[in-house]
């Protein structure tokens, strides 16, 4: 692993994760940012006249393979949200991003609740382990009683947080088993007493409420359809932001999946528009898979699809830095200040007004480490 270099940045527009500075200095002291200090002199000095420096970006809706976190970080992602990893695949991939800081951080839900035979069973084959692993049976949920020996399994593999499937298919245009209202309150209580926070898979409106109504942490993705006997849009934006639960974009993902169906996208647009309208909290994840969205670069696209959306590119540089930190318990990432983990993107241009300046990357570090562009 590279000793990190004593480096100051000079004169840079810094997004700090809460606010924008004009002009600033940024040190970037071993794995750590420190208080500036011109006095003394540095390793490496950069000038950051005309660009701006932001936190490592935070994609909170992934599916982690072999390569995934190195793409990731070449475009500027420093930390993944799994949602979803086999054991096999998730000990490899945390050895990876504990070892070596030429991939992104992971935190991941490990194994998810689902019904026996429910979503995603039926992707399993695109979705393998590690792209050469065996897929092998994984624990499901059939009733209430089964939530904290579940919880307990995936406290045991080390989840940093539980994610519970309520997809009956109809989107995919199949029908599925699927967790019962019952059983996904159960999951959440189960959670809550071990330490973890819960994330719910929802692809309608109808399901979306099942979720908020079982207590989840937050939902996974934007929901990109209504299903039978659904809440109307703005009601349940608003009851999101009552609960104080966020949301996970996932535009990308819409506008990737919907190939023939453009109304899925737009309806997932107007989604993340209610719920900006209504203050919820609005996390960016791509649901990056190795096919489409792809990692690293579908955070990009999130963030323009953010704007589209109605978010300011202020608004959207949160929700995939400070914001994401703070909902999944990142407390050492996520923002710039003395004393956390230097995580960094330098960009070319002004984010804070185009967000597409995102894609011109002068300089990523992760962990101190400053990345071979």
């Amino acid at each position: 692993m590279p000793t990190p270099a004593r480096t100051l940045i000079r004169d840079v527009r810094v997004y700090d994760g809460a606010r924008v500075r004009e002009r600033a200095d940024v040190l970037v002291e071993g794995d750590r940012i420190a208080v500036p200090d011109r006095a003394r002199p540095a390793d490496v000095e950069i000038d950051g006249t005309g660009r701006t420096l932001l936190p490592g970006l935070i994609d909170a809706h992934t599916h982690t393979f072999d390569g995934s976190l190195a793409a990731a970080l070449r475009h500027g992602v420093t930390t993944e949200l799994d949602m979803f990893c086999l054991p096999a695949n998730l000990r490899r991939q945390r050895a990876l991003a504990a070892s070596r800081d030429d991939v992104a951080d992971l935190r991941s839900s490990g194994v998810l609740a689902t019904a026996p035979g429910g979503h995603p069973a039926p992707l399993m084959s695109l979705m393998a382990d590690g792209f050469g692993d065996a897929v092998g049976p994984f624990d499901t949920v059939s009733r209430p009683e089964d939530a904290p020996a579940f919880v307990a399994a995936r406290v045991r593999e080390g989840s940093d947080y539980l994610k519970i499937v309520i997809d009956d298919g109809e989107t995919a245009g199949s029908r599925l088993p699927v967790l019962g209202a019952a059983t996904a309150a159960a999951l959440v209580a189960a959670a809550r007493d071990a330490g973890l926070r819960t994330i719910a898979h929802a692809a309608t409106a109808a399901e979306a409420a099942t979720a908020l109504t079982a207590g989840v942490d937050g939902l996974a993705h934007a929901w990109w359809a209504e299903g039978s006997g659904a809440p109307p849009t703005r009601e349940l934006a608003e009851q999101a932001a009552e609960q104080g639960a966020f949301v996970v974009s996932t535009l990308s993902y819409a506008e990737a999946s919907g190939a023939g169906r453009p109304d899925r996208g737009a309806y997932a647009t107007e989604v993340v528009a209610a719920l900006a309208t209504a203050g919820a909290t609005v996390l960016a994840g791509t649901d990056a898979t190795p096919f489409a969205p792809l990692h690293g670069e579908g955070m990009h696209r999130e963030l323009e699809l953010l704007t589209t959306a109605g978010l300011t590119p202020v608004q959207a540089l949160h929700a995939a830095t400070a914001a994401p930190a703070r909902h999944f318990g990142l407390r050492d990432r996520g923002r710039i200040a003395p004393g956390l983990r230097a995580d960094l993107l330098l960009v070319e241009g002004d984010p804070t007004r185009d967000v597409t300046a995102v894609r011109a990357i002068a300089e990523v570090w992760r962990r101190g480490v400053r990345q071979a562009r």
